[in-house]
Order: C-alpha cells, then sequence, then structure tokens
C-alpha cells in the first residue's frame, strides 16, 4: 500500500497536472504555491465566460466555499457543470458546513451535482449529512475525525463520493473501504488554510487518476499528513512551519515518505 501511495507522487511530479481551483481569497497563495511544490500547476478563474474553458483545459477542479459570495457561487456552477459534462473529476471543499443557513444552501445545490471527492474536516462533514448537533465554531471543527465516520459512510451512499474525513487521524472512505492515516502534527493547525491546501493537492492526484478517486485521496492526504510531520519536526513555530512544509513537498524522498507513513485499515 505504502509503495502504491509513493507511485501516485511520483505521478503527480511527472506529469504536472492542471488543477483549477475557485477557492477562497484567504489561501489562494498557500494553496498556488503546495500545488507547484508537488509538482503540478495551478490556475484559479473566476469569470463567468471563461468557466467551461478553463475546466475543459485542466485536469481536475477544486470548489472551495470558503469566502462565498453570488458571482463566484454562479462560477463554481457554471464549472462543475462542465466537468461533469467533460467527465472531469471534481473536488468539494464544503469549509464552514452548518456555519450559516446561506453556506448550507449553496452546498446543497453543489452537493446534487455529485462531487468525485468531498474532503472536509469531521463538524463540516457531519453538517453535510444533517447530523452535527453541536453548534459550529466557524470554520474549525468541534469534533474528531472518528465521530464522523457514519456521516461520511452517508455521503459516500447517496451521493457516490469518496469523503475524506481530515484530522488528527484522516479517514478516507469509499469503495467499499475505509483507510486511516495517523501522520500530521498539531502545529499545522495553527496555520490557516491547511485543510485547503489539503483539497488542492487532492485535486492534482485525483487529475493523473481521475478514476481512482479513492486512492487519489489516500495519496494526497498521507503526502500532506507526512511533509506536515516533518516540517513540523524542523519548525520553531506557524511561520517556519510553512517554509519548511513547502521545501519538504518539493524535496520529499521516497525513502523519508516511506519512514513516515503511517496507513492502515479502519476496524
Amino acid at each position: 500500500m505504502k509503495e502504491q501511495i509513493w507511485t501516485q507522487i511520483e505521478a503527480v511530479r511527472q506529469q504536472s497536472p492542471l488543477v483549477h481551483s475557485i477557492t477562497n481569497y484567504v489561501v489562494m497563495n498557500n494553496t498556488a504555491n503546495a500545488l507547484l511544490a508537488v509538482g503540478a500547476s495551478p490556475i484559479m478563474a473566476h469569470a463567468h465566460p471563461e468557466m467551461a474553458d478553463m475546466v475543459s483545459i485542466a485536469g481536475a477542479l477544486v470548489i472551495n466555499i470558503g469566502t462565498l459570495d453570488e458571482y463566484w457561487v454562479k462560477s463554481m456552477m457554471l464549472a462543475i457543470e462542465q466537468a461533469n459534462v467533460s467527465g472531469k473529476p471534481w473536488v468539494l471543499d464544503p469549509v464552514g458546513a452548518g456555519a450559516t443557513l446561506y453556506r448550507d444552501e449553496v452546498l446543497q445545490q453543489i452537493l446534487v451535482q455529485k462531487p468525485s471527492i468531498i474532503r472536509g474536516n469531521a463538524s463540516e462533514i457531519l453538517a453535510l449529512a444533517n447530523k452535527n448537533t453541536t453548534q459550529t465554531k466557524g470554520v474549525d471543527s468541534t469534533n474528531a475525525s472518528t465521530d464522523a465516520v457514519l456521516a461520511a459512510k452517508q455521503l459516500n451512499e447517496e451521493f457516490g463520493s469518496v469523503v475524506c474525513i481530515s484530522g488528527a487521524i484522516d479517514i478516507i472512505v469509499g469503495q467499499g473501504k475505509i483507510i486511516k492515516l495517523s501522520n500530521g502534527h498539531p502545529l499545522m493547525a495553527k496555520v490557516t488554510g491547511m485543510g485547503c491546501t489539503a483539497t488542492a493537492l487532492t485535486g492534482a492526484f485525483v487529475a493523473v487518476n481521475p478514476q481512482g478517486q479513492f486512492w487519489a485521496s489516500v495519496s494526497a492526504m498521507a503526502l500532506m499528513g507526512v511533509a506536515g510531520q516533518i516540517a513540523a519536526n524542523l519548525a520553531k513555530g506557524p511561520a517556519s512551519l510553512q517554509l519548511h512544509f513547502l521545501d519538504t513537498l518539493y524535496q520529499l524522498t521516497q525513502q523519508d515518505f516511506l519512514q513516515y507513513i503511517q496507513v492502515d485499515e479502519y476496524e
């Protein structure tokens, strides 16, 4: 399994997929740099007249609802329509699901279009499945990833999407399998947009493996966790973590990856 994941990391580096992200203002620079560091090519366009053309040339589409407004929502829907028409995989990051009525209404419009992959924290996954009984804390999770496994299974069954629950343990649900990844570091939570970066990387991996959405998700989250863990060991705080994280994504070797990766079937 570990070698299979590394093969996909190498595929991203070799194929340099173009990832079209309709994402939020807060994370654009972070996610673009992370995509470049893993070998992918980012583009972030929002104008309605070019949505169809942009999705047509991209390997995958990433939809991140972090900073919603009406214009961007239409951009998202146009891009999703083109992705579905052209058979391109697309990834949904339901940032802040459950925080506001408007956010939840937009997510319901998006969900019925059946994302290839959904990646969110536990509270967001629970909110998508209408199972979050606690008050949400903005875009932060108030639940552990293990709390959302049943909700992830429900979303997988209802929409056919592979569902990734990120947290101290990352859990990926889909294709009759559940995998857990136990890498990463608590310091990563002190850097804004790390979850959004994970979603962007997922877009790169599914672009090179459009039919293997489950393993694309596992591979992206494995790389994210290992790079974060190595970076945290070198960092003195959140600022230096960002620097070391990008460098690790760029320089990571197979030997180091296989030494650090902790991946198992979820029981």
